[in-house]
């Protein structure tokens, strides 16, 4: 049997290019899924079951919850989403690498459940920058705009959960950093293991 692969879990404030780096890692990086959460809300137009969420009834949550499935999971407004256990476990097991774009809470509810996730912050280089991006994008109101300011500050000040620390202030730099971090967990001994002893065997 191959060796396993890694979880990885990306945080970040609302507006600190979390996604931009996130697409361009799955453009360049092979061996690595995207965590799909699972959901009641209905599908949206254009979505696909199994890519953008894996869209299931309220009976079938409650069983995934009875059953102890979720790693996590939130409500919001009338429906929940949530990360399942078994898809995470069945990737890593085939030596799958995976990615979940979490805040910090359910960051460290990974961390509990799997003590060998590896946690990386995207950090702004300042209040100011992603208040200034924030109002760059026109996608929000004023009153909006300070509400995450505030949980942004709150989500930082759980940094010391974390193992790898990004800070955005030039975007290729911040890209250069993040696909590192998976780069250099491809070289541990343990996912080498079988590599250095097919080596040695040739000895």
């Amino acid at each position: 049997m191959g060796c396993q692969g890694d979880i990885f879990v990306l945080s970040a404030p609302s507006g600190t290019g979390k996604s931009t780096l996130i697409k361009r890692l799955f453009d360049e990086l092979r061996g690595i899924s995207f965590s799909v959460s699972f959901t009641t809300r209905n599908q949206r137009e254009g979505e696909i079951d199994g890519k953008d969420y894996f869209f299931i009834d309220d009976a079938s949550f409650d069983k995934m919850l009875a059953e102890n499935d979720f790693v996590e999971w939130v409500q919001v407004y009338q429906h929940r989403y949530g990360t399942a256990r078994t898809w995470i476990q069945e990737k890593i097991n085939g030596g799958e690498d995976v990615l979940l774009d979490l805040e910090t809470i359910g960051a460290r509810k990974i961390k509990e459940i799997f003590p060998k996730a590896i946690l990386i912050f995207l950090l702004p280089p300042s209040a100011q920058s992603l208040s200034d991006r924030l109002r760059g994008r026109g996608k929000d109101a004023e009153e909006q705009i300070s509400i995450r300011l505030k949980a942004a500050k709150q989500e930082i000040e759980y940094w010391d959960s974390y193992n790898h620390f990004i800070l955005n202030d030039d975007l290729e730099s911040a890209y250069n950093e993040f696909r590192s971090v998976f780069i250099a967990t491809r070289t541990t001994k343990k996912r080498m293991a079988g590599v250095i002893q097919n080596v040695l065997d040739t000895f």
